[in-house]
Order: C-alpha cells, then sequence, then structure tokens
C-alpha cells in the first residue's frame, strides 16, 4: 500500500483495453482530474479493478455505442466513474450484481451466462482499500453506471512515490523476438478478448487464430497445429480445465504436448496449483498485463521447438 494517482490507474488500464474498443467500434472517452489524489493503495489491484469495470462496458456495449470514464475528487474521497451505453441491467438483478456465485452456480462452465466473478472481485478489492463501489441502471438497454468511491490518501505524494508497475501501451511495447513466426491460438469465449490478444500477438510477428469456445479451439488444434495454446479458464459448456485434459488424453501426437498458458481471474496459490496440476505450463492472471504475457508465451517457444 503506497501513495497511488487514479488518473495513472484509469490511464493504464485504457491503453490495454483501448484496441478491444476500437475494433468493436465503441467509443471510449476520459475525463481525468489530474490533482484527484493520491488514495493509498496497491496499484496494480486498483488497475484491475478498473480493468473489470471497463472491460464489463465495453463487452456489453454495442457497436457504435460508448463508454465514458471520469476521475474527480469527490469531498474526502476520488470517485471514479465508468458509464456505458450498453445493455443495462433489470431492477430485479442490480442487487446481486456483486454476489459471488452461489454452491449451485459455481462451475467455469455456466451455460447461463452473468456479469461474472469480476465483479465480485472488484468490490472485495475496493473494500479492501477502505472504499466502495456501487451500480445504477434505468433498465435493460439503457446503460449502467459504475462508481467507485476511495479514500484520500493522509499524506501527499512525493517525487519517490512512483507505481511499482504500470501497464506499458500496447504501441511501445517491445516484442520479444521469439514470438516472430510462433503459431498461436487463442481460446475465450469472449470475442473482444479474442481480438485484443490477435492484436498484440500480431504486432509481434506471431501468426494467430482465435475460437471462442473448447470445440472451435480442437478443431483448429488437430487442422492448423499450432505451436501454442493461451485459453482462458472460465468458459461455459467445456472450461479450460476440460479442453487441456482431452488434449493431453485424447490429443494426435502432433499436438499432445503442446505448451499451454492458462487465463484466468482468479489468482490464488491454489488456482495456480490446480492450473498446472490440469496439463497447462504456465498461469497468467487477468487482468492481463501485455508485456507479463508476451515474455510468458515466448519462454515456451523452445518448448514448441522440440514438440
Amino acid at each position: 500500500m503506497k501513495p497511488v494517482e487514479p488518473s495513472a490507474v484509469v490511464t493504464a488500464a485504457l491503453d490495454v483495453l483501448r484496441p478491444a474498443a476500437e475494433l468493436k467500434g465503441v467509443r471510449l472517452e476520459a475525463v481525468m482530474d489530474s490533482s484527484a489524489g493520491p488514495v493509498q493503495g496497491d496499484f496494480q489491484r486498483l488497475q484491475q479493478v478498473v480493468w473489470n469495470l471497463l472491460s464489463n462496458a465495453i463487452k456489453f456495449t454495442p457497436k457504435d455505442g460508448g463508454v465514458h470514464v471520469e476521475v474527480k475528487r469527490h469531498g474526502s474521497h476520488i470517485q471514479i466513474t465508468v458509464k456505458d451505453t450498453g445493455a443495462g441491467i433489470s431492477k430485479d438483478f442490480l442487487p446481486y450484481v456483486f454476489n459471488r456465485f452461489s454452491q449451485a452456480d459455481s462451475s467455469t462452465t455456466r451455460a447461463h451466462g452473468g456479469l461474472g466473478v469480476g465483479l465480485a472481485i472488484t468490490k472485495s478489492i475496493v473494500e479492501l482499500h477502505g472504499g466502495s463501489v456501487l451500480v445504477s441502471s434505468p433498465g435493460e438497454g439503457q446503460g449502467a453506471t459504475f462508481m467507485v468511491n476511495l479514500p484520500l490518501a493522509a499524506t501527499r505524494k512525493t517525487t519517490s512515490d512512483k507505481p511499482r508497475s504500470e501497464v506499458l501501451p500496447i504501441n511501445v511495447i517491445e516484442s520479444p523476438k521469439e514470438l516472430v513466426g510462433l503459431r498461436i491460438l487463442v481460446v475465450d469465449d469472449e470475442p473482444d478478448t479474442c481480438e485484443m490478444l490477435r492484436f498484440l500477438f500480431e504486432r509481434s510477428g506471431a501468426l494467430v487464430e482465435t475460437a471462442t469456445s473448447a470445440q472451435a479451439a480442437l478443431a483448429l488444434i488437430d487442422q492448423w497445429n499450432p505451436d501454442v495454446l493461451v485459453s482462458d479458464i472460465g468458459m461455459p459448456d467445456i472450461d479450460g480445465y476440460e479442453l487441456i485434459r482431452r488434449i493431453r488424453t485424447q490429443g494426435s501426437k502432433r499436438n499432445i504436448r503442446i505448451p499451454a498458458v492458462a487465463l484466468t481471474v482468479l489468482a490464488r496459490i491454489e488456482d495456480r496449483v490446480k492450473v498446472l496440476s490440469a496439463g497447462y505450463q504456465m498461469h497468467v492472471a487477468k487482468p492481463v498485463e501485455p508485456v507479463e504475457l508476451l515474455t510468458v508465451v515466448a519462454s515456451l517457444a523452445a518448448l514448441a521447438n522440440k514438440r
């Protein structure tokens, strides 16, 4: 926990998600008071809060819609607002938006969609920072507004209080040479995430195919024979755990040993152990930091060449 400028947190999250918004045709607007802050907190975890809210807003906003982000001081608090013109939330569901999945609905293969575990994690992180998060929506089809309130830090920021790790804009990231020509299969049930990762990897010289389901991924693995698999864990019908199990036990000789990276919002030690035990070589937590993901995939290039 250290003094953090909210505007820097929001800017870092915007830099990561802007390509996905542009590909979908969603306008991103930001109004930030650079003097609003600092707050006392963890830069990366606060960035995760903003990333979760922005990614949901982009996901549920149709083409030609807009997402507006605002950072301002409100009394003794800093207020971060994310407002979209998307699908909205029904009045019946509003009280349950931040609830974690019930035991009966805790599977990562939920066929019935929802806003996901990201909002439950968001609420926990904000409350650990002594803040609160609220949601409002006029109703379905009328957009939604999420408002994060964080208390001002007791001391002002000094020149040495720089964030430990800020996400660089994608267009200034140095690409590992190992990615050039590497065939990467990206699997995620969110098309926006697939396109964002395609943009990231293709910019690095890789050849990329995407799949929005495990079934489509299995077909592509047999037909295209990728060098590396990058897969989300939480997908409907067949999740990432079952996908890697089928590859390792039922795959052809040429793809049964494909190096694989798991993407998941679940980042506890036991979650990492479960991912690695399932058959993945690496685990990367969401929100994805581009430099980390590129480095991880590049590290698997040697395994791909041996295969």
